[in-house]
This record gives C-alpha cells, sequence and structure tokens, in this order.
C-alpha cells in the first residue's frame, strides 16, 4: 500500500448563526471551499482529481441529495469528476479526510479532494410525512439546526438528552469547574484573535464572493473568564455551561487536496504532511464529549508513536467541559502540555460549523506544523450520538522540520 498525503486546505471564514452567510446557500459555501483548496495547485489539471468525499450533517435542506457532488459542479470541476456525501455528524469533514486517504493507500485514486460543509443558518424546519392522507390532527415542525430530531421512542431516554445536558453530566463526573470552563474559553478567543492578528490564517481561508466577512464571524475580541462568569447557565439553572463556553452555531466550509507521493509532480506541489494514523472510537450516546480520549489513543498506536512525540493538538472545542475532560485524560497517559492545544484558538471562538470543522483542524494542524517544523500533530474531534475521530498528521514539508 502506497501512503497519502496532504498538498493543500482551504476554508472559508466561519460565519455566526443568521451573520454574514445568512443568504448563502451551503452547496455555494462548498464550491467556494473545494475551488479553493484547488487554486493552491495551479497546475492541476481537475480532471485527474479521482473522486470527492464531502461531509455534511444535516442533508435535509439544500444541502440534500449528495451535496458533495453539487459542490463539484458549481465549482466548474469537470463533469467526469465524482463525488460522495458523508454524513459522521460533526466528525463528518475529519471522516471524508480519513476515506480520501484510505482510497489513495488502496490505489483506488491518486488524487482526492476531501471537505464538508454546513449552514446551520440555513437549515430547515421539518414536518413528518403523513401516514395517511388528510391527517385532522396537528402536526409539529421540527428544527434541523442541531441535536436530536423525530427520536425513535425505542431509544432510551438517557441516550437521546440534549447535547449540553449530556455535557453537564459529564461536568459532573469530571468534576470540571466552571471557572476551568470559563478561562478556557476566553483563552480560545484570545488565541483565535491573535492567530488572525499575526497572519497564520491567511494562506488558509478563501473569501465568499458577494460576502464582506474577513475572518471567522463569532470571536469575540477582548473575551475574558471575568466577563464569561457573568452569563446564565444555558441548560440547567445550577449548571455551568452557558453561551460563553460552549461553541456557538456556525455556517462555513473546509476542503483538503490530498494525493499518493506520486501524485506529487501532478499535483505542481510537495506534500505537507503525510496521514500517519487514524484511530474512531464510539461510547454511550450522552458521552460522545470524551469518545475524542481513545479515537486519539487509537490513531497515535497506529502511527506508532506515543503522547510524549506530540506537538501540536487540534481538538475541536464543542464544549469547554468535554475538551478539558479530553485534556485531561491525555496528560495522565502522557503529560500533554495544554499549550500545544489549539495554539492558534478553537471551535469555541471559530465557530463549529458541524460538517466543516474536521477540515478545518486538520487543516490547521497542518499548518502549525509546517510553521513550527515540528514532527506530530492529531487532530481529533466529538461526535454527537456517542463517536470520535482523530488523525495522526507527520510533518513532511521540508529540511525545516524537527
Amino acid at each position: 500500500m502506497t501512503a497519502s498525503y496532504l498538498y493543500a486546505s482551504a476554508r472559508t471564514p466561519f460565519g455566526r448563526f443568521g451573520g454574514a452567510y445568512a443568504g448563502v446557500r451551503p452547496d455555494d459555501l462548498a464550491a467556494t471551499a473545494l475551488r479553493g483548496a484547488l487554486a493552491k495547485a495551479p497546475d492541476l489539471d481537475p480532471a485527474a482529481v479521482g473522486d470527492v468525499a464531502w461531509g455534511c450533517a444535516n442533508q435535509a435542506g439544500e444541502d440534500n441529495r449528495n451535496v458533495g457532488r453539487m459542490a463539484v459542479l458549481l465549482a466548474g470541476l469537470p463533469t467526469s469528476v465524482p463525488a460522495t456525501t458523508i454524513n459522521r455528524l460533526c466528525g463528518s469533514s475529519l471522516d471524508a479526510a480519513m476515506q480520501a486517504s484510505r482510497t489513495i493507500e488502496t490505489g483506488d485514486a491518486d488524487v482526492v479532494v476531501a471537505g464538508g460543509v454546513e449552514s446551520m443558518t440555513r437549515a430547515p424546519w421539518v414536518l413528518p410525512k403523513p401516514e395517511r392522507a388528510f391527517p385532522a390532527g396537528h402536526a409539529q415542525m421540527v428544527s434541523t439546526t442541531l441535536g436530536w430530531r423525530l427520536v425513535n421512542e425505542q431509544m432510551p431516554a438517557e441516550w437521546t438528552v440534549s447535547l449540553g445536558e449530556a455535557n453537564e453530566q459529564l461536568q459532573e463526573r469530571f468534576a470540571i469547574s466552571r471557572e476551568r470552563q470559563d478561562e478556557f474559553a476566553a483563552r480560545s478567543h484570545r488565541l483565535a484573535a491573535q492567530a488572525w492578528a499575526d497572519g497564520s490564517y491567511d494562506e488558509l481561508v478563501v473569501g465568499v464572493d458577494g460576502v464582506e466577512l474577513a475572518r471567522d464571524e463569532s470571536i469575540r475580541d477582548g473575551s475574558t473568564a471575568e466577563k464569561l462568569a457573568g452569563l446564565t447557565p444555558s441548560f440547567r439553572s445550577d449548571g455551568t455551561i452557558t453561551a460563553g463556553n460552549a461553541s456557538p452555531l456556525n455556517d462555513g466550509a473546509s476542503a483538503l487536496l490530498l494525493g499518493s507521493e506520486a501524485a506529487a509532480e501532478r499535483i505542481g506541489l510537495a506534500p505537507i504532511a503525510r496521514i500517519a494514523g487514524r484511530g474512531a472510537h464510539a461510547l454511550d450516546p450522552q458521552e460522545f464529549g470524551f469518545a475524542p480520549v481513545e479515537a486519539a489513543n487509537t490513531a497515535l498506536a497506529r502511527a506508532g508513536i506515543g503522547w510524549g512525540d506530540v506537538a501540536a493538538v487540534e481538538l475541536n472545542e464543542a464544549f469547554a467541559v468535554q475538551s478539558l475532560a479530553c485534556l485531561d485524560a491525555w496528560s495522565q497517559q502522557g503529560a500533554v502540555d495544554p499549550e500545544i492545544v489549539n495554539a492558534w484558538g478553537g471551535a469555541i471562538a471559530i465557530g463549529h460549523p458541524l460538517g466543516a470543522s474536521g477540515g478545518r483542524v486538520l487543516g490547521t494542524l497542518a499548518a502549525r506544523l509546517r510553521a513550527s517544523g515540528e514532527r506530530w500533530g492529531v487532530a481529533a474531534i466529538c461526535i454527537g450520538v456517542g463517536q470520535g475521530l482523530a488523525v495522526v498528521l507527520e510533518n513532511v514539508a521540508g529540511p525545516e522540520r524537527r
């Protein structure tokens, strides 16, 4: 089997719910990110793309009917380029990258684009289809923006609690204080704002036509733990989770250009990072926030390294509490330095458009390794309904690697 490599990545700035992208369809966001990734490789003939794997969590509105294929067509790629859409909820685009890397490693394709999209703003309300014509009773409209909907009554009630309640339970299990959560959230905003000011995201982000959005829309400059401490709990009256220490609702898209080592000449770029290990893990649905722990451990084992080798971690911050629970667990296993985690900010500040976040964390991880010259990094993400995914990257960007 051959190895698979990341050659380029691109994402849109992430917009907040009801914000800059409220008038932009998700398939147009997807096409923007796809074009942005391919623009990094101007020598690559788009017809040479062997497949496109695209993540999307909702798929109930304008992102329906294989939004990956729609992105290919809207981006102007040849109609001969195939595409599929993958749904592993919050992990959809990281799953897309993992599946793309396997496609390359097995020799089924030499060049694959992976990515993902979500418009939580434009996620529709849905009505269950009636079982018979002209029912006399009322029907309830359901939002598809986030979380469980149209729940099967055979599901145990403890599995179908809200995402927030699930994380309040995680807080109780690990005794992670409100103060720690607020400090972690303020750090996310501070580091994201600094990364944008430093130009760290300039080469990773592509603008959306007709939209004036220069950076991620949810970042709150000047956010502090003291300010966040004044917010009211969102899920329990005596709870610890607030709108300030959880990721917001967002819109955006991300894309990754992957290929074999032999494809470098065709792509016209040197590879940035090797996909060195992959991991998936599942547990009880309400414990989803803790699932990245074993997903990352599995990915590290498959890469043949340990936490002591890791120089950078990108962990999607669905909630501060679950992020801290994962970091605490990893620290107990290998003394992970918190400073290497989300050094350019995380989803609490940047945003979490579900289907796009996995591509964001993987692209950011590769960029961080390239900037520092360090060798090993981990990208991980928690996934609703009790799952987690992780990928280990090896920096191969050049002699500056250390």
